[in-house]
């Protein structure tokens, strides 16, 4: 499965070849509903083939879609796709993406990829991380308000306390087992010679630190993403005491997640999110607030371009969901308004996310019910 990942999106960002064909499309987890997946994809075929025949001949088409017909008829592909899919592809690349939320039927024929879709994922504040953890092993999970999607981790590395301790186990003998689900209604059980608690509990915190630190170098570290522990209530301080995650967050969900159903387990973890996730959105929007009585900021989408084109924009809020077709045509970030059925237009907010993340800015992608103006756009200025 192809899973988007930050280091994806430079080599993205990168293509400026022809024709650039984008397709995103919700799919489906599961039998019955992911067999209308493949259907969706062909009508969006058709949808591609008429924009590319603006611009090339049809054997020029044929040649661009051949990876993506090809795609259409591999049920094995279509088995194991998540909530949503982009398909990206030139003449010399080909890509798929599934990604853990929606994403609305959109193609799109451009000179370069339509990535909006994929940076807001990416540069969502409603992502987080939940680490599920028991005394004998763990799980790291992606999550958003909607879903939960399992990790894997490296391959490489220890994913349970015998290949994390191994010859470091100082209790040999002795098995220690976990009962019950939620809340206190649990208890440990040590079976062996003698009952060796103590030596148990040394056994633990070493592997509390492992965990600790495997996640924080092979995820929190990388992405920065909010960490959410899912433990029984005994585990979370000892976890706590031993973690230097400056991503983990000091609330958490007082079960082990593989007692209950990952619907469940997305309800507790999207309770523990939510304020943070309002609390970031809200930080955001008064510094734009504050940054636009100083006429430092602007949602004037020319004014923006043209600040983003020199370099002057420090952040750059996109509505969602809105699209404005166009293009920057210029060095100096002059917009042309268009028509997303030509292949030679893209959407504006886009294309100005894009050069914004080119000139060092940050962008983020909000809610149209967050946004903090009408426009779809706000940018805070460096200066």
């Amino acid at each position: 499965m192809n899973l988007l990942t930050k280091d994806m999106m430079p080599e993205l960002l990168s293509v400026n070849e022809g024709s650039c064909i984008s397709l995103y499309m919700p799919t489906h987890r599961a039998h019955p509903n992911n067999l209308r997946d493949p259907i969706l994809f062909k009508n969006l075929l058709k949808n591609l083939k008429n924009s590319l025949l603006q611009k090339h001949s049809e054997s020029e088409v044929e040649i661009l879609l051949e990876p993506f017909v090809a795609l259409e008829s591999n049920k094995e592909f279509w088995r194991h796709t998540l909530d949503g899919l982009a398909v990206l592809g030139t003449v010399d690349t080909f890509r798929t993406i599934n990604l853990p939320v929606p994403v609305k039927e959109l193609t799109v024929v451009a000179n370069s990829f339509h990535t909006k879709p994929l940076r807001r994922y990416l540069q969502s504040v409603e992502r987080y991380n939940v680490l599920g953890l028991s005394l004998h092993d763990y799980q790291i999970y992606e999550g958003n308000r909607h879903s939960l999607t399992e990790l894997e981790l490296p391959s490489d590395t220890p994913k349970n306390i015998n290949e994390a301790l191994g010859y470091d186990l100082t209790d040999k003998h002795t098995t220690v087992a976990s009962y019950g689900g939620v809340g206190n209604q649990t208890s440990n059980m040590h079976h062996g010679q003698g009952g060796k608690s103590d030596q148990a509990d040394i056994d633990t915190e070493k592997f509390f630190r492992f965990v600790a630190k495997t996640i924080n170098d092979n995820y929190s570290g990388p992405s920065g993403l909010p960490l959410i522990l899912a433990a029984l209530p005994e585990h979370h301080n000892l976890f706590h005491k031993v973690s230097n995650n400056l991503s983990l967050l000091p609330s958490g969900i007082d079960v082990n997640p593989k007692s209950v159903e990952t619907d469940e387990l997305v309800k507790h973890a999207w309770k523990v999110m939510e304020p943070y996730y309002n609390e970031n959105i809200a930080k955001i929007c008064n510094e734009y607030h504050q940054a636009k009585s100083k006429d430092t900021a602007s949602d004037n989408i020319s004014e923006v371009a043209v600040a983003a084109a020199a370099g002057k924009v420090d952040t750059l809020l996109i509505e969602s969901e809105l699209q404005i077709p166009g293009k920057i045509i210029n060095e100096t970030g002059s917009i042309e308004k268009g028509d997303l059925a030509n292949p030679e237009v893209d959407d504006l907010l886009d294309d100005l996310g894009i050069l914004v993340t080119k000139m060092g800015g940050k962008v983020m992608i909000i809610p149209h019910e967050k946004m903090p103006t009408k426009t779809g756009v706000a940018g805070l200025f460096r200066y």
